[in-house]
């Protein structure tokens, strides 16, 4: 099935290039400007992007690397004890 249009990418490109990313980096952190850029294309006018990060996510080899799990939380909490207090 197409998923864009603009740049003809199928779902089973997607796949083809999530798996080769993942054989090639098991721990690389998989973005759809990654798979764009591994298919040699880029995006055009974006209205595919909701079909296909769904694409995305319903490919076998596409999670997020464990050590990288639960970064964006650890990073918040972390900036939320830095800085100066409202007082000074």
């Amino acid at each position: 099935m197409i998923v864009c249009h603009c740049m003809s990418i199928t779902d089973h490109d997607i796949r083809r290039a999530v798996d080769w990313m993942r054989a090639a980096d098991p721990q690389v952190l998989i973005t759809p400007g990654k798979v764009y850029r591994a298919l040699g294309k880029k995006a055009d006018c974006g209205g595919c992007l909701p079909h296909f990060v769904e694409t995305l996510r319903a490919c076998d080899n596409f999670e997020v690397p464990m050590q990288l799990r639960g970064l964006r939380r650890a990073m918040t909490q972390e900036r939320h004890h830095e800085g100066r207090r409202k007082g000074n």
